[in-house]
């Protein structure tokens, strides 16, 4: 399972992360990921409801924020993402995106 959370601002934020990173932080040298509940833990979702909600929101100009294994291969079902814009932070996959 996964979170996903949407921060509504001047443009919509879609936050994405695996439940089970929820609370966690990791480094790297200089980089840095911290997965916090109060930005991811969102409604939790399976694979094909945040397909479907990565479609959706896609068509309207969102940001995303995603982290985790499941969630990175989700939103590359998705056609979101694709392979080359995605980041790894202790062997933590992650990937950001502006439409």
């Amino acid at each position: 399972m996964m979170y996903i959370k949407v921060h509504r601002s001047y443009r919509l934020v879609v936050a994405i992360c695996d439940k089970e990173l929820l609370g966690k932080k990791f480094e790297e040298g200089i980089k840095q990921l911290e997965i916090q509940e109060n930005f991811f833990k969102g409604e939790e979702a399976d694979s094909d409801e945040i397909i479907e909600h990565l479609k959706n929101f896609s068509m309207d100009d969102a940001t995303f924020n995603i982290v985790g294994e499941k969630s990175i291969n989700t939103a590359l079902k998705a056609g979101i993402i694709a392979e080359g814009g995605i980041g790894m932070v202790q062997g933590v996959p992650f990937a950001l995106v502006l439409l």
